[in-house]
């Protein structure tokens, strides 16, 4: 559905992953539910629409509508660095971790979502069961096979 500004429709979609620094999997812990509410205030305040979302363990994946008045680059800076501040002035213990207050990687991962977005929003909410599945498969057995079982 196209969306309107003052004197231009678009429609501009994009599939966002970013991720903590060292990719530390704190995300689901107590912090889980406080970045989602400041990824949401963000987006509100600046007009961006989440259209669909999902925190894993160690990275984010937000489908985002950004009207074009804003570049991605732009936006990213703004959001992860407005929810570096928020985290760290709500966390203080935190900064001993990432200190000078960075948070977030320095990059992220940005594709536009066009033609492909009921399949994108389906790949965001599976990806945790996906991840689950494979972290199974990739689980080793360290025995020694001449040893036998005890």
């Amino acid at each position: 559905m196209a969306q309107s500004l003052a004197h231009s429709k678009w429609v501009c979609k994009y599939h966002i992953v970013f991720s903590p620094k060292y990719r530390r999997k704190i995300i689901y812990n107590q912090l889980r539910v406080d970045i989602q509410q400041y990824i949401r205030d963000l987006c509100k305040w600046k007009g961006v629409e989440i259209l669909e979302g999902h925190m894993m363990p160690d990275h984010v994946h937000p489908l985002l509508s950004i009207p074009p008045k804003y570049c991605v680059s732009s936006f990213m800076g703004y959001l992860k660095g407005k929810t570096a501040m928020m985290i760290f002035e709500k966390h203080g213990n935190l900064k001993y971790k990432y200190g000078n207050r960075s948070f977030w990687c320095r990059g992220y991962y940005v594709d536009t979502a066009g033609k492909n977005t009921k399949k994108i929003a389906e790949y965001i909410q599976n990806q945790l069961k996906e991840d689950q599945l494979t972290d199974q498969m990739t689980l080793k057995e360290y025995m020694d096979p001449l040893a036998g079982n005890k």
